[in-house]
């Protein structure tokens, strides 16, 4: 029942004070901030340390129980308009073992595009970001769109300050969708949205 979810990501003190990349934690909340969800990033710390914003990664999402409800899984791929061909895809699970729908990058010189598929692989949205994902001081919008171009939500890297954004790569995120949106393509934008985190705002100067 879901329309708003704020996505939190917690404050690592050894990659703030150490600058080594962590395995990233996040609460995922309702839009009264009561979380709902736990989320945990699965790699090695090869991948975290070296291929950082392009790093592949499993994202196991847990409830308040425990029990994990989705899987994110995202393999290690391109991250250029000059590789068309290998540009990034991520598959989510709902529940685990269960494809729920995949995020697959659409290849565009000026703007970050991304199309939502169903287990099919069917389109069913798109994901429209701007020219400049670096926001001085103010939120950064990506539109989820219809096929025919209408808005209907927005994943949102919301200003966390100019101390955050310097010393540490936490991030806060919002998603707002229709609240009748299949709730399997909900999964899929979340998972669309830990994507976006680690391809426009991984770097702790992001958003500045």
């Amino acid at each position: 029942q879901l329309d708003r979810i704020i996505i939190h990501q917690q404050v690592e003190l050894l990659e703030a004070i150490v600058g080594t990349e962590t395995s990233s934690k996040y609460e995922i909340k309702n839009h009264l901030g009561q979380r709902v969800y736990f989320a945990v990033e699965e790699n090695d710390c090869f991948d975290r340390n070296l291929c950082s914003p392009i790093r592949s990664f499993t994202i196991r999402i847990a409830d308040n129980m425990g029990q994990e409800v989705i899987t994110v899984n995202r393999p290690l791929r391109c991250n250029s308009c000059w590789f068309p061909c290998f540009l990034q895809e991520l598959e989510v699970q709902s529940p685990p073992g269960t494809i729920a729908g995949y995020v697959v990058q659409n290849w565009d010189p000026f703007l970050p595009k991304f199309t939502i598929q169903n287990e099919s692989k069917e389109d069913v949205l798109k994901i429209i970001g701007p020219y400049a994902t670096c926001g001085c001081f103010e939120d950064v919008d990506f539109e989820v769109k219809t096929l025919n171009e209408m808005s209907i939500g927005k994943i949102s890297k919301y200003w966390s300050g100019f101390v955050n954004n310097v010393f540490t790569n936490t991030a806060n995120f919002g998603i707002q969708v229709p609240v009748d949106l299949d709730v399997r393509i909900k999964a899929v934008i979340i998972g669309a949205c830990f994507l976006i985190d680690l391809m426009f705002f991984e770097n702790s100067l992001d958003g500045l």
